[in-house]
């Protein structure tokens, strides 16, 4: 369906009298990037909430918090040119509807376990609640520095986990889709195996078809009864029932997790479990982290625009 000649402007003239590319929200804004944002760009609401002018002439989609950009949406933005999403996993995004239609994907481009090894959370609680006072000192923790470290995903946030802890001294060992010839760290063909020479386990690679809970038990035992999970890539990566029994049964150690299979909700047993360290799929964000998101995101607005190369562009 092609966009009539009725159709609004790809472009608005603010109050101020400046004239400004049209960016549909795909959700609300978060406030880290209104003010930037609203400054270059005419930001109408979430499609649900937009008008239909607005709908028909947007060439530019903007997805912040993963709402499902599905082929649905897609279809019903006629105009559509550029998904920009804010995240530097795009499972929530329908690839196979964009490319059919030509539309171009971006992501974020450009550590977690310390806490799961040192157990700090459950060392506070212990605290807290008057254990130290009444049962003396809290077991011994273990140190990161040193620990094997085995990095699923060496994509732009799996190098940048390798860079921190090998400063720490961890030998570090990596297993993606092939061999990457510029990388110092060791490659290695599976995933078994990478658990199995590995103290630490972390996972940062995108949710796909093939990565679908490809951490099982198997993975898991190869791991072992010493061995930390760390997962900030999805929760679908891991199967989290057999996570669950893993942890129970003692088969590993411990885990770190920013990630969940069905966000927000967060399985009991995990809840319960003082070896486990959880956020809320917020495990990289800082002040500096939220900047350097904004910079890409507008970055690739502004190249879009422009007419220039997209900084992140995602291979469809």
């Amino acid at each position: 369906m092609a966009p009539t000649t009725t159709q609004e402007p790809a472009a608005r003239i603010d109050q101020d009298g400046a004239c400004k590319p049209l960016v549909l929200l795909a959700d609300p804004l978060i406030p880290e990037f209104q003010s930037d944002l609203s400054a270059r760009y005419h930001l109408p609401p979430p499609p649900a909430g937009a008008d239909a002018a607005a709908a028909a002439s947007a060439r530019a989609l903007l997805t912040i918090d993963l709402p499902a950009v599905t082929a649905d949406l897609i279809d019903a933005l006629p105009a559509l040119e550029l998904v920009v999403a804010s995240s530097v996993g795009v499972d929530h995004v329908d690839l196979a509807a964009c490319r059919r239609r030509g539309i171009r994907v971006t992501n974020a481009g450009d550590a977690f376990a310390v806490a799961a090894l040192r157990r700090v959370p459950a060392a506070d609680a212990y605290v807290r609640r008057g254990g130290w006072v009444a049962h003396g000192e809290y077991p011994l923790a273990t140190k990161v520095s040193g620990k094997r470290v085995g990095i699923v995903g060496l994509g732009r946030i799996g190098s940048q986990v390798a860079r921190r802890l090998a400063a720490f001294g961890c030998p570090v060992a990596y297993h993606s889709r092939s061999p990457k010839p510029s990388s110092p760290y060791r490659f290695v063909p599976t995933v078994r195996a990478l658990a199995a020479d590995s103290d630490v386990l972390v996972l940062s690679c995108a949710l796909t078809e093939e990565t679908q809970r490809v951490v099982g038990r198997e993975v898991m035992e190869a791991l072992g009864k010493d061995g930390v999970l760390v997962n900030v890539g999805r929760g679908g990566l891991v199967d989290e029932l057999e996570l669950v029994r893993c942890l129970r049964e003692g088969v590993i150690g411990g885990a770190g997790l920013d990630v969940f299979d069905k966000e927000p909700d967060v399985p009991a047993e995990l809840l319960a479990m003082d070896n486990v360290v959880l956020s809320d799929h917020r495990a990289v964000f800082t002040p500096e982290s939220f900047r350097g998101m904004l910079d890409v995101v507008a970055g690739n607005l502004e190249a879009f625009f422009a007419g220039r190369p997209l900084l992140s562009p995602v291979t469809l």
